[in-house]
């Protein structure tokens, strides 16, 4: 039986960066995925959402070794805007911008595509001696044992590893087959993800629009064919993503021209539209023996805030910091759970709350969540607070 420092179960963004990482630190690390990574944009199957690095993530990439290959095409996010569209007629009626220079000399974070994020890291993967890839291979069976977890793939190959890394999706094949449990929180929502071109320039402004049905949110990209561009997450009632994914595209433009409420004048859709349900959860806990659950292994929460993948390179960041002497050390995995397990709740929580309440459809509640709002945002040191938080900053 093949022994490894490291193995990680789950081959998407967090997974591949948890093999970077630790491949960085001289581990003999294997990252295994029942399915290839999809590096185009223009293939099937392709990840046409973005991920918004926050400023605490974009320093752990940058000590593993990630960041100079990511900045190039990243674009900055220094404006945090939030428009509440649910008066009259849906006519903008509050907007207010949370500006990173008020905490700060850096931009909230850096957005880039999930497919170049997986083209990127595949290839700094490559020059990584330590570091092997098996696509198309998944994990069949774990059993933790003291001296190191017993994982099966596929094909029935087996490894012994110091630590095992359950990146494996809110549907962990390594959580269930170490029998933890999870709570969960369902919304009947679903996510429209896709990108669109405009005529006004974004500024670097990420724009979250609230009406009903959950916020309709656009991120800044490059210009896309010299043009002004953004990620599009439209968050609404399944069914109803359901009907909007199915309209003739003129149809579609409509509803989306005027669910974006005119923020960045017309708005025209340029890449193809992929669907996500939208749920909260979190595992009943985040470590077995040898074992450690990250990303959404661990927990999964809607995309509000730029939380999901910056919650993720958090519990990285922590099980690398208490693993450079002994991956898998018992003791260094209990720091971990008390470390990383109450700060994910908290913030799903919190990320639930906020997620609920952009969800409101009768009036008087959409007229209480403008004046919380504002209420919230005229008071200076709770604004400055609230932006720190949001990056996970003390």
């Amino acid at each position: 039986m093949e022994q490894v420092d490291v193995l990680v179960s789950g081959g998407g963004v967090a997974g591949l960066i948890a093999a970077a990482a630790f491949g960085a630190e001289g581990f003999t690390t294997v990252c295994v995925d029942p399915a290839a990574p999809i590096t185009d944009d223009g293939q099937a199957g392709a990840d046409l959402r973005t991920t918004a690095f926050l400023t605490p993530s974009v320093d752990l990439l940058d000590r593993i070794g990630l960041w100079d290959r990511l900045a190039p095409f990243a674009t900055a996010l220094q404006t945090m805007r939030i428009v509440d569209a649910g008066g009259r007629n849906s006519v903008p009626r509050l907007t207010r911008d949370f500006d990173a220079a008020e905490i700060g000399d850096k931009p909230f974070g850096w957005n880039l595509p999930n497919w170049l994020l997986r083209r990127e890291i595949m290839g700094r993967l490559g020059h990584l001696q330590s570091v092997r890839f098996y696509p198309g291979t998944g994990t069949r069976n774990v059993i933790a044992r003291d001296e190191g977890a017993i994982v099966t793939l596929d094909h029935g190959r087996r490894l012994r590893a110091s630590l095992l890394i359950g990146a494996d999706g809110r549907n962990s094949p390594v959580r269930q087959s170490l029998g933890i449990g999870v709570r969960t929180f369902r919304y009947g929502q679903k996510a429209l993800a896709f990108a669109v071109t405009h005529d006004r320039p974004h500024h670097n402004v990420s724009t979250e629009v609230h009406r009903s049905g959950g916020p309709f949110t656009l991120v800044p990209l490059p210009d896309r064919d010299g043009k002004p561009c953004s990620a599009v997450v439209w968050m609404e009632n399944g069914r109803e993503i359901e009907r909007l994914s199915t309209l003739p595209p003129r149809e579609f433009a409509q509803h989306l021209n005027d669910r974006s409420a005119g923020v960045l004048g017309p708005l025209t859709q340029a890449t193809a539209l992929t669907q996500w349900p939208i749920i909260s959860q979190i595992a009943d806990r985040f470590v077995a023996p040898h074992v450690a659950l990250i990303a959404e292994a661990a927990h999964v929460v809607p995309p509000i805030g730029a939380q999901g993948l910056n919650m993720s390179l958090a519990d990285l960041s922590a099980l690398i910091d208490l693993s450079r002497t002994e991956p898998g050390n018992r003791d260094a995995l209990r720091a971990y759970e008390r470390a990383r397990r109450p700060e994910a709740y908290a913030r799903l929580m919190g990320i639930d709350a906020l997620n609920r309440a952009s969800q409101a459809s009768l009036r008087p509640l959409r007229d209480l969540r403008a004046a919380t709002l504002g209420g919230l945002y005229g008071l200076s040191p709770l604004r400055r607070m609230m932006m720190r938080a949001g990056l996970g900053l003390r």
